[in-house]
């Protein structure tokens, strides 16, 4: 073989060497959720899909049970490049993608149905906008919504008056509800909110029910107010810098295996919801139902601080615009007396 020859296959096999180390990656990803929890074991199945699928360039590093800490210093690890991407809440993307927070304004929905006709509509364009601020997504799994957990029975807001409610870390949105409301919230990360359920800290939370019985939150409360205080969701954050530097093949492949992953975990969200709040009622907590009157007292107390939060720019005015129109074109068609606030 002439020296010409081994020298041009040693750069070939040079290349191609470096090509596969060039495109290989780790993803390390954390999140709040539990280790053995639906989400993780669904994460870690798509996770071996993924380095399967790509012949290994691609695997992902998961960090379950809050290890890596809340949702501020998870992004801040994004930040300096110790962490690739985090499962969040929408809240908890707010500070780099405001208008994530437009589908769980306070008392915006009655019921998921209503949800699910927005969201239709208008998904992608927040998908799009959250990869603008620098974040790929794969599509959102709702959380169902927020109810009221308390110690003692809570239907009206004077009920909660003198109450220590717990509102997350760097949530402005809960915040603005609480404030609007006459409360005094008590803020912490949700790592702590069972410590402080424990210790006295906390007399109430607001959670979706599937999210109480994952933390565990509910060994600690005896009531559950049915009124569906605000929609919530999740969805997993990578950094696009890293992403990008994934061959397009691999990038598609992790797009569609976590597409798909987040489609069914979103499919699930109203069955889970009621099997969970049957699963709360088995364990002793009492269901508590709002009046039609202590409801449209819940709506006017929080109106003008969601208007008041678009105000303010903590999202932009023609997103919240465009949620309100899609609702009135749902409400418009929709049978009369459907979707009755704290009845879903």
């Amino acid at each position: 073989m002439s020296r010409n020859v081994r020298g041009f296959i040693v750069a070939v096999l040079a290349g191609l060497l470096w090509s596969g180390m060039a495109c290989s990656a780790e993803f390390k990803i954390a999140s709040v959720a539990p280790e053995g929890s639906e989400w993780m074991q669904a994460i870690r199945a798509a996770a071996a899909d993924i380095k399967a699928q790509t012949g290994g360039r691609v695997t992902i590093k998961l960090y379950g049970g809050g290890v890596m800490g809340n949702e501020k210093q998870v992004l801040r690890k994004i930040r300096i490049g110790q962490l690739q991407g985090g499962a969040f809440t929408a809240n908890g993307l707010a500070e780099r993608y405001p208008d994530i927070v437009v589908y769980g304004l306070p008392l915006t929905f009655e019921s998921l149905a209503e949800v699910d006709y927005v969201r239709q509509r208008m998904d992608p364009a927040v998908i799009k906008g959250l990869e603008e601020a620098g974040f790929v997504s794969f599509g959102m799994a709702g959380g169902g919504f927020a109810r009221i957990f308390s110690r003692e029975a809570v239907s009206t807001t004077a009920d909660m008056r003198g109450r220590k409610i717990w509102v997350p870390e760097g949530d402005r949105v809960s915040t603005a509800a609480m404030e609007a409301l006459r409360l005094s919230p008590v803020v912490l990360p949700v790592t702590d909110v069972l410590t402080g359920l424990q210790t006295g800290l906390l007399d109430v939370v607001a959670a979706p029910p599937v999210g109480v019985i994952a933390l565990q939150w509910h060994t600690r409360v005896k009531f559950m107010t049915r009124v569906p205080l605000m929609y919530t969701m999740g969805l997993m954050a990578v950094d696009v810098a890293p992403f990008a530097k994934l061959s397009a093949a691999d990038q598609a492949v992790f797009r569609k295996v976590m597409g798909d992953v987040y489609r069914r975990l979103d499919q699930q969200t109203a069955r889970d919801e009621e099997a969970a709040i049957k699963a709360l009622v088995a364990s002793g907590i009492t269901i508590v139902d709002a009046t039609p009157e202590d409801l449209r007292a819940w709506h006017d107390a929080v109106a003008g601080a969601n208007q008041q939060l678009g105000r303010e720019g903590a999202y932009h005015i023609a997103m919240r615009s465009q949620v309100n129109e899609y609702l009135r074109e749902y409400r418009q068609a929709r049978p009369a007396g459907a979707g009755v606030a704290g009845k879903q």
